[in-house]
């Protein structure tokens, strides 16, 4: 079975920084595409950041030249740092994955979510 567990979401003051964690299980990842996802209360979930298997990196302009997006094959990892954080970032970021060749955040639909997701929260 496919898992994808998050973690390393806190709550910061604005113009904080966190880093986030996906470890992933159950499938090739490699060649796969790795997003970073979000769901604010009452709002629908957005595409953050996205990662394919050559490393090809895309962001939603609002977090362009803040948070970056990485992986670590040998840890089955991706990574998500969040720096300059503002309190329109506050949600709770889900770690997604997509086999399909449309690897940006613009693509929710073609994620697919495991895990629980990490809650940030900057105030």
């Amino acid at each position: 079975d496919v898992q994808l567990v998050e973690s390393g979401g806190d709550s910061v003051q604005p113009g904080g920084s966190l880093r986030l964690s996906c470890v992933v299980s159950g499938l090739t990842y490699r060649r796969a595409c790795m997003g970073w996802f979000r769901q604010a209360p009452g709002k629908e979930r957005e595409g953050v950041a996205t990662i394919n298997g050559l490393e090809n990196t895309n962001y939603r302009d609002s977090v362009k030249g803040r948070f970056r997006i990485s992986k670590d094959d040998a840890m089955n990892t991706v990574y998500l740092e969040l720096n300059s954080l503002k309190p329109e970032d506050t949600g709770v970021y889900y770690c997604g994955v997509s086999e399909t060749s449309m690897c940006h955040p613009v693509y929710v639909r073609r994620f697919n979510f495991y895990g629980q997701g990490t809650q940030v929260t900057v105030s």
